[in-house]
């Protein structure tokens, strides 16, 4: 990782607000003691960790947001279990997000999918703007529900396999800061390849006279023709549709920034 990164961890619920709880179960000591091993776990890996509470006492959520809004961390994370109305309907894992996209987009979907292949049902990412440390924090958050604590079967495999559940979260987090600390991907789209270099600045000087960026990169033998380069994947799409539509063959190529 490029440099140290700063995780904030928040266990959902505390104090008198217990969350859900089943069969004298409840929710906030699950969140607290799977918190503290994700926690220290992302420690092991060089990751500053800090936390929302290390103790059983209550914050509103606003309070956990401008916590983690004052620790100046670069991502933030709440661990909680979830509940249905009738008990045991449900099982597996969900990732809930402000907006999914970016880089808490990316987060939930790593931490889906390694909670996936630690055996909870993924049960996706689920957009939730109206939850306050999602609204409220300044850093990409997301809200992890470890299975259902309603469901008997759920709460064996949290028991039985507590480690590698801990272990799937904490992954998630660090592929995404792995993935995050890349030199940033950018996308060309590339409208020809000619072993003459002639043929090709002929049509980047086509290109030019229609108001695209064209320029020649010289690859395997080739001069490849190319409009544009995008950071965003979107804008690159509109670039090779337009393309498109004035009668070229298009292919969209995705460079590394330090290539």
């Amino acid at each position: 990782m490029a440099e140290v990164r700063k995780v904030i961890i928040d266990a959902g619920h505390g104090g008198q607000e217990p969350g859900a709880i089943f069969e004298g179960r409840q929710e906030k000591n699950d969140n607290l003691r799977l918190a503290l091993a994700v926690g220290q776990i992302l420690s092991k890996n060089g990751v500053e960790v800090m936390y929302t509470r290390v103790t059983d006492i209550y914050q509103s959520p606003l309070e956990k947001a401008q916590i983690a809004n004052r620790s100046d961390a670069d991502y933030f994370l709440s661990i909680h279990r979830n509940a249905m109305p009738v008990p045991g309907t449900a099982s597996g894992a969900l990732s809930l997000v402000y907006e999914n996209t970016g880089a808490a987009g990316l987060m939930a979907q790593n931490i889906n999918q390694a909670l996936s292949e630690a055996g909870f049902a993924d049960l996706g990412i689920s957009e939730r703007p109206g939850i306050i440390v999602l609204r409220r924090t300044q850093m990409p958050a997301v809200l992890v529900e470890a299975g259902f604590i309603d469901n008997p079967a759920d709460n064996r495999y949290f028991d039985a396999h507590f480690e590698h559940i801990a272990q799937a979260i904490a992954d998630g987090v660090l592929n995404t800061i792995r993935q995050e600390d890349r030199e940033p991907e950018y996308y060309q789209i590339q409208v020809g390849a000619f072993p003459d270099k002639q043929m090709a600045d002929q049509l980047v000087a086509q290109l030019h006279s229609q108001g695209f960026p064209g320029f020649v990169v010289a690859d395997d033998g080739y001069y490849k023709v190319r409009a544009g380069a995008f950071l965003n994947l979107d804008n690159a799409a509109r670039m090779e549709q337009t393309l498109r539509n004035y009668g070229y063959n298009t292919y969209m190529v995705r460079e590394e920034a330090n290539t």
